[in-house]
């Protein structure tokens, strides 16, 4: 049969396709996002959408779970947390067509905020736990997922990791399989979570996690692999491909697909047919805490450190001392930290705000994180999703308190916005926050991928959808002073700072440009240049963090390759030296 390269994400997509999934929700996150991008291929079978936060996109496919089709949300690790209320809830309630939950761990933090192992998610809500190790198991997992969701009447999380994600390995495709469409009846008993009802269901989430747990033991998700006595290994996920590199070939495996709840009957046996057993996982001793708890002997953690991503040489050097064999190239890499984009729009922002030495500015998850890195050193704090606008809240309510002079700059973007920073601007007003909630509209959910949201327009699907103005829902909600202005005018930016500040009535500022990404958006041509003899070297122009400007015999250059001509830097030069050229 014929195969295909694909990621794990892509893998997740097919799978979903294969499965006979109808429904289809998420919010971008990366390493998850790439599974919605692989939908809307599917979309005269199924429906998908960018939903505005995890919580909407899971509570979205549950209801079509409720309504008798298969569903499927995805997330990223930390959106897990956000969407946690709705997905314990289900976990009571159960199902009426199978409903999967994806979450997309991130192992060494590549582009989060912390690298919390969402495998004890399962076993804090009582639910499945399925994990696939490459992406031929990612399409089949999946597949056999929504049938262990409907068997025993329960949400599964199916977890992946970075690694898993983004690595592409072969895949075989099967056929979509149509499922039955369960007819909807009402059924309070089973979907209405008053307390009486959810205290009547929770004896059968656990009787169901036992018969789960039974199944486990012969599941075709959970495999053995026998090769000798000496040495046993017990792992799952990537940690499964690196334990075979790292271990001898004479090593005996059990692998499991199906992680919670553990088929601790299977691993009671495998454990007896083995001289020393080992648990390999990544991070948490998740599986080794509990098969210590049920007496049966084994080492893991106390050999491989719970930070950071495994790998084969990691594992040789932490079980067996292997030292990993090194090449002298005679290069020595250079240290590239992550910077903002030539003509990025948060670039004005972020430069007047480093000029206000009392400014305190509480920042968000998105590219404009990086208005914290220097030059700029732009940006106070980065909690979470939201926290722009309700931390420096927090913050204002305490230097008022303590008589300290700080003026408070609440940042997100626009599809932060509409994730979680609609209840901190109505905080703000409601509790009379002294601080400028501040919105970064670059008309995209950038860090992400360029993925759309209510404030572009457009949909998944990239059909025209409706456009929801920030502005709108900041007056709708009493601020009487929403000020809009081009970020890369320093001038106008400045202005917006101050009249905010002086402002008698509760005021916001939207910092409204388009990035220059956008493929469906035309923007103008050109590039600044430096003319060296008016150059004085003062270096003015790299505060402003753009990484086409550089010095060369004690004069700025601008690297022609990388300039879009934004004219930041010019409005900077305080000699003229800057000057900005059309092409065509």
């Amino acid at each position: 049969m014929k195969q295909h390269l694909l990621s794990g994400n892509e893998a997740i997509a097919r799978g979903a396709y294969e499965a006979g999934v109808k429904v289809c929700s998420a919010y971008p996150g990366t390493p998850s996002t790439e599974i919605f991008e692989n939908l809307p291929q599917y979309q005269d079978v199924l429906y998908c959408e960018w939903a505005p936060n995890e919580k909407v996109a899971t509570e979205v496919a549950y209801g079509a779970a409720m309504a008798g089709v298969r569903s499927l949300c995805a997330m990223k690790h930390v959106g897990v947390n956000v969407a946690a209320d709705p997905i314990f809830t289900a976990a009571y309630d159960g199902v009426s067509k199978g409903f999967v939950i994806v979450s997309a761990d991130d192992p060494s933090m590549h582009s989060s905020q912390n690298e919390q192992d969402n495998r004890y998610y399962a076993k804090f809500a009582r639910m499945a736990l399925v994990e696939p190790s490459d992406s031929q198991e990612c399409l089949d997992f999946i597949k056999a997922a929504y049938d262990i969701s409907e068997r025993f009447d329960m949400p599964v999380l199916f977890r992946t990791t970075t690694r898993i994600s983004h690595s592409k390995s072969l895949v075989t495709f099967g056929e979509r399989e149509e499922q039955e469409v369960i007819p909807y009846e009402r059924n309070a008993a089973k979907f209405v979570c008053t307390p009486a009802n959810a205290y009547r269901n929770h004896p059968k989430v656990e009787a169901n996690l036992a018969a789960l747990e039974e199944y486990g033991n012969t599941c075709p998700l959970n495999k053995l692999e026998m090769k000798g006595s000496k040495v046993g290994v017990i792992t799952a996920s990537i940690a499964y491909q690196y334990a075979k590199d790292a271990f001898p070939e004479d090593t005996s495996f059990l692998k499991l697909g199906l992680t919670y709840p553990l088929p601790m009957k299977l691993i009671r046996d495998f454990a007896a047919k083995v001289e020393t057993l080992y648990v390999i996982e990544e991070l948490e001793p998740f599986m080794e805490e509990q098969i210590l708890a049920a007496g049966i002997p084994c080492t893991g953690k106390r050999l491989v450190g719970r930070m950071h991503e495994q790998n084969p040489q990691r594992l040789r050097q932490e079980l067996f001392g292997t030292a990993p064999e090194t090449v002298d190239v005679g290069v020595k890499a250079v240290s590239r930290p992550p910077a903002l984009c030539p003509g990025c729009p948060h670039r004005g922002f972020f430069y007047t705000m480093s000029k206000g030495k009392d400014f305190v500015v509480t920042g968000d998850i998105g590219c404009y994180t990086l208005g914290a890195a220097a030059p700029l050193n732009a940006m106070d704090t980065c909690v979470c999703m939201g926290g722009g606008f309700s931390v420096g809240m927090g913050m204002a309510k305490a230097f008022k308190t303590t008589g300290q002079k700080k003026k408070v700059f609440g940042v997100l973007g626009d599809s932060t916005f509409f994730h979680s920073g609609m209840t901190g601007a109505a905080e703000i007003l409601y509790n009379k926050g002294e601080m400028i909630p501040v919105v970064l509209d670059n008309s995209i959910t950038g860090m992400t991928g360029h993925q759309d949201n209510p404030g572009t327009g457009f949909n998944l699907q990239g059909e025209i959808a409706a456009a929801i103005k920030i502005e709108n829902v900041l007056r709708s909600f009493g601020y009487e002073n929403v000020i809009i202005v081009d970020p890369q005018d320093l001038t106008a930016m400045q202005k917006a700072v101050d009249d905010a500040l002086a402002s008698p009535v509760p005021a916001a500022i939207i910092a409204r440009r388009p990035c220059l990404l956008i493929k469906r958006i035309s923007h103008d041509t050109g590039l600044c240049v430096v003319d060296q003899d008016a150059c004085i070297g003062c270096k003015k122009c790299l505060k402003v963090g753009c990484p086409a400007l550089f010095v060369k015999n004690g004069k700025s250059h601008i690297d022609p390759n990388q300039c879009v001509g934004c004219t930041v830097c010019a409005q900077v030069c305080p000699v003229g030296a800057i000057s900005r050229k059309e092409t065509k």
